[in-house]
């Protein structure tokens, strides 16, 4: 076996490993490739050491690996652009004048020791993909021509770059030799042949100089007499360096863009396209610019504004609940804030922190402690502010949302507006209703209804002014409605629809008690007879005529917008919404499916959905998935109906009048069925929308809570302190038999050391190193958390040992008595969510490439403890994978994770960030794309900028530009105003330029607040104050302010004078303002996050289990394990890991039976819950047989007229009926993972689950087989068939287990550790490694297509995941550019993967096997060939 075969095998080769290195002509740009000798390994002769050294350096000379020393020295001196493009063209001469000059014999000895070398091949470096995107098209144009060569032939240039030891024209299975390796050389007679060939069929460089005169025959004194007749070209060279540089200049214009080489969906998931660098670059708030993305055409001012702020005013007064004197101040306050969104481009943030006066509403009044003996007394004012909250952050963030809104709204009003006057200028119509109920319309519904009313009336004249303006429609299909109505409305039948004595506007009129009533006409033939009279061609009968007429009138009021409007009402406000299942819900949706709880739910009014929004998101959900269909009905549907009646016919009483009575109201009839179908549909929409609006809320306020956590804060120290911190973990194991896993983070974040303990319970050894670690390393807190409920005792064993060995927290100061104290370490049971996101992600193998997961879960958890809001911002959109609500999966993630990040977007501008800290650590930088006016985009815009500008910022001011020191813009004016306070810098006294106001939360707008603030409370007059500034600068007041530690002296300022001559003078409210000044003037920046909460029993409980109070409670009936059966109790396990305790009195009612008789270990038995411990961890256990005939029931609160119970039970009874019938017998197994689940509904319990979680289920093959479903990955799971042999009785399970006949087990434990754990382990295996791809295969082609696109000479392969064929994978590989993608398909079975018939244990085994079948394939193609 050769070396190069041996080192294939025993390592893990790669196709696509880099066989040619290469280098980087910094200079040109390209990449040069250097060939590394195969055979060199196997030559180890010391003799001619000195040659292979010799022959080596010329080789990398020619092909470029080594420049001149003298040459790059004397390149770096050179400056002129001219000099530098004159020296590279003497080069690239240089280049090919050497090449020229290779003989023969110096070929043969390359070939020789260089079987795969050819000359001057095309570099296919690492940075091909930025120069290839043109490929070979301008591959000559980098040639340049010379005097020399001006006139040579370009054919034989193209033949001059041919290689020597390939030719051109390989067979096409030859392009598959490189797969593995670059080819051994071939027979040798046969190589020297093709060469000879090659050297035969190769022209000679031609030249000026010397081959001229010898293929002419030209001595030197001939030459040079046709040199004096027809020059000799210099006269021409101005010609040649004129097309030089165009060529240069081409060639530069030519630089490759992003977008030349990447797929668009790469580019906009980096956020690279040309739409984010134009956000990027705009000056205005990233937020905003996506938001308005769609409206960017148009502004709002003037009355517009106006009109928006009446319209978001009244939709949010109703929810405020403020009292009726504060109308004015609260429709006020909104207009304020909508100016500062649309006209000034304020964020959220910005006008909650520095507008707040304007959310408020103080007046000053009379104290009622006040009396006029107090007058000298100043601790008693005789007037008072009492302020009042009119609008919350989230309120500003509403506004927000219905701005958008709005907007949308606008534009539709403004389409329909231009429609209406087209049609007025132009088709002469006047309709006075639709200008009318244009300017009345508030939502969306109601321009829809007038977009559908003037599609319908007008449709003949609409189509006239189309056709003028030259857009032309297609043409509509005879039979359609539309073109129906126009037949009517042209014919004599529109007569008889006119005869119905009302029109339908008037008639809706009527409904909606607008204007004076109007009574329907008779006419005075009867209605058919007038039919009769009204026949024409278009319909010839009278019956016709009268069914079109009906037909016409109820879709004229179908759409009339007045009577939708009056549907719309009546729905709203008496709708009743009822589920009934369907065929597909009635067998799906048993009493343990998330859906049972509306399965037969009925009469459910609007309001009553409004106060449960989950319930009907579950019922469209559910209607979706076809399980039941949601029903909106009228509670007084027939009184509705007899009112609409009774506005339509007439008072007369005759003969006459009952015959057109009777026609109304079948018309109502038609109508009535129409508008209820759209109403119900829009209404459905609208309930939608605005019961996710509500969960939506509910989620982010869950969030805000999770945010709004100071870092845990050590006994003694101030809030906001960051611990340092000692976290430990067991991950899933058990702390007594496997290792605990610690990490020790300081306050920076950095993870200085990490290790394993033992049994941290029983081994002193073990308990005596935990305190040695602890006593070393100071830990201000410990935190611990893990995956199951065994952590529970690792918590327990730990404050054992922190009480036994009385370990103790740092020292901190007590009362005045005590001195300096320490109290006993705090254990921490720390919240895990975003700790298992972490440790396995791609970021914390970038972090901690060394460390493994359990460890790198040990830090996430000290970041936790350390700063909680960090740690969510880190997860980025990742962040909806959190659990917030347990119907969270019912809404838009889009919608959540929108909503999600402005809970993030105030905590961070809450707390502000350290701008130069973000600079310089990617971490802290996670927190940059929520500030005010920045985003994710802009955000990496302001770190790059940052850095160009030196990488640190020295002032606020700087951000926008310093010209006087160099400093480029970071970010534009409006950005900056927003972002301005929340950015701080850290405040240096050492530092006479520093500004101590950059490192507060006070905007720079108002920093001469502050220094006046400053000096008055220094007692400084005017000219003091001036002569401090102009000697030690503008910061100078407050420098001075902290120097002599005299902040506290701001707190004896009446500010409420200042704010007053602010408001007189400037017109600026500034009351809350110069109080947020006066507190950072005292604490900069201070903590105003809630301390950190630690978790309570419920959630702890949750958090190891992944059980909730309706998951699991008491009264349920679930399988338990027995691990334990003594005299006179016994120990089991539950599937949730907690352990319950069985009384010997509780296993059976038999007093006189051991209980050893009963049960044994190992055994799973049905068991209910008496009573569960949360804080232990406990459960008290029953198995008698009188407590588990009585079935755990749910609570129903449904009263008689909300739940279908005769429904439910007839449906009961029809499935026992149904079963008896078809002789089908539900199947019970008392197995832990049983589930009597068919194959969906095993899908849908696993969707939840994690990756190798099983089900064990009935089979539809019968009693002899079981089938086993296991999720492979998401939304893959396969379905296992189970033989069951040696039956003991028809519903036992039997003694050997077999599956596809090939595998054998003698239990199902045996068989779920054996071989579904076992091929979850494979799957975990292939999904880590480096070669997988994940995605649909889709994507896979994808990304090989844009790899080969790139490296055209380079192979490539990956895995994917099959998932049509669960358990497989694809194998996909490329060979190169022009090959097809092929694939190979990959099974996991037990312990190995499977491909060709041929196993493989692990990857690098399939990895190798895979490159040594391929060889051997295309050695097969190649043998064929020749």
């Amino acid at each position: 076996m050769s070396t190069s075969m041996r080192d294939l095998i025993s390592g893990e080769a790669e196709l696509d490993d880099e066989e040619e290195e290469e280098s980087f002509d910094e200079e040109n740009g390209e990449s040069r490739q250097r060939t590394r000798n195969r055979d060199q390994d196997m030559d180890d002769s010391s003799e001619e050491d000195d040659d292979d050294d010799d022959e080596e350096e010329a080789r990398k000379i020619r092909e470029g690996f080594i420049v001149d020393e003298d040459e790059d020295e004397d390149e770096d001196l050179v400056e002129d652009e001219d000099e530098r493009r004159k020296r590279r063209k003497r080069k690239r001469r240089q280049e090919r004048e050497e090449e020229a000059q290779l003989d023969e014999e110096d070929l043969d000895l390359i070939d020789e020791n260089v079987p795969e070398w050819e000359r001057k091949q095309p570099s296919q470096g690492k940075f091909k993909r930025l120069k290839r995107g043109h490929r070979d098209d301008d591959a000559r144009g980098n040639e340049q021509r010379t005097l020399d060569n001006m006139f040579s032939d370009e054919d034989d240039d193209l033949a001059d770059d041919r290689p020597y030891a390939r030719p051109s024209h390989r067979a096409a299975a030859d392009e598959f030799a490189d797969f593995i390796e670059e080819d051994f050389p071939e027979d040798e007679d046969e190589r020297q042949r093709q060469m000879e060939d090659m050297e035969v069929a190769r022209p000679r460089d031609k030249g000026i100089a010397g081959r001229i005169v010898d293929r002419a025959g030209l001595d030197k004194d001939a030459l040079e007499d046709m040199e004096a007749i027809f020059g000799n070209g210099e006269d021409y060279q101005w010609a040649l360096d004129e097309e030089e540089e165009e060529d240069e200049r081409q060639r530069e214009e030519q630089t490759l863009e992003l977008k030349d080489v990447f797929e668009p969906s790469q580019l906009a998931e980096k956020l690279l396209t040309d739409e984010d660098n134009a956000i990027r670059f705009t000056d205005e708030p990233e937020r905003f610019q996506l938001d308005r993305k769609p409206f960017k055409h148009f502004s709002i001012q003037g009355e517009q504004l106006k009109d928006e702020m009446q319209w978001i005013a009244d939709l949010i007064w109703p929810k405020k609940q403020l009292s009726s004197d504060m109308h004015g101040p609260f429709y006020k306050s909104v207009g304020k804030v909508l100016e500062y969104f649309v006209l000034e481009d304020l964020e959220v943030p910005y006008i909650f922190q520095h507008r707040k006066d304007y959310l408020i509403d103080a007046r000053k009044v009379r104290n009622p402690e006040y009396r006029s003996d107090h007058r000298n007394d100043p601790e008693v004012p005789e007037y008072i502010i009492e302020a009042e909250k009119l609008l919350t952050q989230d309120d500003l963030w509403r506004v927000h949302e219905l701005d958008i809104k709005y907007r949308s709204l606008f534009e539709k009003r403004s389409v329909l507006e231009k429609t209406y006057d087209n049609l007025r200028e132009v088709a002469r119509v006047n309709d006075d209703m639709i200008p009318e109920m244009l300017s009345r319309a508030i939502t969306m519904e109601e321009l829809q209804d007038l977009q559908d009313y003037i599609n319908f009336q007008y449709a003949a004249q609409l189509k006239d002014i189309a056709a003028v303006n030259g857009v032309v429609k297609g043409k509509k299909r005879p039979g359609a409605k539309s073109s129906m109505f126009e037949r009517v409305r042209g014919s004599n039948a529109y007569k008889l629809v006119k005869a119905f004595g009302i029109s339908p506007d008037r008639l809706a009129q009527n409904a909606l008690r607008e204007g004076q009533k109007v009574i329907s006409d008779d006419e005075p033939s009867l209605p058919i007879d007038l039919a009769d009279s009204l026949t024409d061609g278009e319909f010839p009968t009278g019956e016709q005529v009268l069914t079109q007429a009906r037909y016409m009138y109820a879709e004229e009021l179908f759409v009339s917008p007045r009577m939708r409007k009056h549907f719309r009402q009546n729905f709203y406000m008496a709708g009743e919404i009822s589920c009934h299942r369907t065929e597909k819900g009635l067998r799906r949706i048993d009493e343990s499916h998330p859906y049972y709880e509306i399965k037969y739910l009925i009469n459910q009014t609007i309001g009553d959905l409004a106060r449960r929004p989950e319930l009907f998101l579950k019922m469209m959900k559910a209607e979706e998935e076809g399980l039941i269909e949601v029903q909106l009905r009228l509670q007084n549907e027939k009184e509705f109906r007899r009112q609409l009646q009774l506005e339509f016919i007439s008072d007369d009483y005759s003969e006459l009048a009952d015959a057109w009575n009777e026609e109304r109201k079948k018309i109502i009839d038609l109508a009535f069925i129409k508008l209820e179908r759209v109403i119900a549909k829009g209404l459905k929409d609208s309930l939608r929308t605005a019961c996710q609006e509500e969960l939506l809320k509910l989620c982010r306020e869950e969030y805000t809570k999770r945010l709004d956590q100071a870092p845990y804060k050590p006994k003694g120290m101030v809030l906001g302190t960051t611990p340092r911190v000692l976290a430990l973990s067991n991950g899933m194991g058990d702390p007594a038999r496997d290792p605990v896993y610690w990490v020790w983070v300081e306050e920076d974040g950095r993870a200085i050391e990490h290790g394993k303990f033992g049994n941290l319970a029983r081994d002193e050894a073990q308990r005596q190193a935990f305190v040695e670690l602890v006593e070393r390393r100071r830990p201000d807190v410990i935190g611990v958390s893990g995956f199951s409920t065994d952590t529970h005792r690792l918590v327990r064993d730990l404050e054992s040992i922190v009480n036994e060995k009385n370990l103790t927290g740092p020292e901190f100061s007590g009362s005045s008595s005590q001195g300096y104290v320490s109290e006993l370490l705090e254990i921490v049971v720390v919240n895990d969510e975003v700790a298992r996101l972490y440790k396995d992600s791609p970021r914390a193998q970038a972090d901690h490439p060394t460390l493994s997961s359990n460890t790198r879960y040990c830090v996430a958890l000290a970041r936790y403890l350390q700063n909680p809001m960090k740690e969510y911002a880190a997860l980025g959109k990742d962040i909806t994978s959190l659990l917030f609500n347990p119907c969270q999966h019912l809404l838009p993630p889009e919608k959540l994770l929108k909503h999600l990040e402005t809970s993030m977007v105030d905590m961070v501008n809450l707390c502000g960030v350290d701008i130069n800290e973000a600079v310089s650590d990617a971490y802290t930088a996670n927190l940059l794309p929520y500030i005010a006016g920045l985003g994710p985009r802009k955000a990496t815009s302001v770190i790059k900028a940052i850095n160009s500008n030196g990488g640190v910022v020295n002032s606020r001011d700087e951000l926008v530009g310093d010209p006087d020191n160099n400093k480029l813009p970071v970010v534009g004016p409006r950005v900056w105003n927003n972002c301005a306070s929340f950015l701080y810098i850290e405040y240096d006294a050492t530092n006479p330029a520093s500004e101590p106001l950059d490192n507060t939360r006070v905007h720079p707008e108002d920093y001469e607040l502050g220094r006046k603030m400053a000096g008055d409370a220094l007692e400084l007059d005017e000219e003091d104050v001036k002569a401090e500034i102009d000697e030690n600068g503008a910061g100078a007041v407050v420098r001075k302010l902290l120097k002599e530690d005299e902040q506290e002296k701001v707190n004896e300022l009446i500010l409420e004078e200042y704010a007053e001559q602010l408001e007189s003078r400037y017109n600026q409210r500034k009351r809350a303002t110069l109080e947020t000044i006066r507190g950072e003037l005292q604490s900069p920046y201070e903590e105003l996050r809630r301390p950190y909460a630690t978790l309570n029993t419920e959630q702890v409980f949750m958090m190891f289990t992944g059980e909730t109070k309706e998951s699991l409670a008491e009264g349920m009936i679930i399988p338990v394990n027995l691990r334990l059966v003594k005299d006179d109790f016994a120990i089991a396990k539950l599937d949730c890991g907690i352990e319950g305790r069985i009384e010997s009195h509780e296993v059976s009612h038999r007093s006189n039976m051991s209980i050893r008789d009963v049960i044994y270990v190992n055994q799973t038995v049905q068991a209910k819950i008496m009573d569960l411990n949360r804080k232990e961890f406990l459960a008290k256990l029953t198995l008698r047989e009188d407590a588990l005939r009585r079935p755990y029931k749910k609570h129903n609160d449904h009263d008689r007229g909300t739940w279908d119970y005769r429904l439910e039970d007839d449906d009961k009874e029809a499935l026992r009926e149904k079963d008896k019938i078809t002789g089908r017998t539900q199947r019970v197994i008392k197995h832990p993972l049983f589930k009597p689940f068919n194959s969906t509904q095993a899908e849908e319990f696993l969707g939840s689950q994690s990756s190798g979680d099983v089900v064990i289920r009935p089979s539809s093959k019968g009693n002899d087989h079981l089938t086993v479903t296991w999720k492979v990955a998401d939304n893959v799971y396969q379905h296992i068939d189970v033989l069951e042999l040696q039956k003991e009785t028809e519903f036992s399970v039997g003694k050997t287990l077999r599956i596809g006949g090939k595998y054998t087990y003698t239990d199902l434990d045996e068989l779920i550790v054996e071989h579904v754990k076992a091929m979850a382990k494979k799957v975990d295996e292939m999904m880590g490694h480096e070669k997988f791809k994940k995605g649909s295969l889709a994507d896979a082609e994808k990304w090989l297509t844009t790899y080969s696109d790139a490296n055209p000479n380079r192979s490539i392969y990956l895995f994917c995941i099959n998932a049509k064929r669960p358990g497989y994978f694809h194998l996909c590989f490329k060979a190169s550019r022009t090959s097809p993608i092929n694939m190979w398909d990959v099974k996991v079975v037990p312990q190995a993967y499977e491909m060709k018939n041929n196993q493989y244990p692990h990857m690098v085994a399939l990895c190798n096997g895979f490159k040594l079948r391929f060889n051997s394939e295309i050695s097969k193609l190649q043998g064929m060939r020749r």
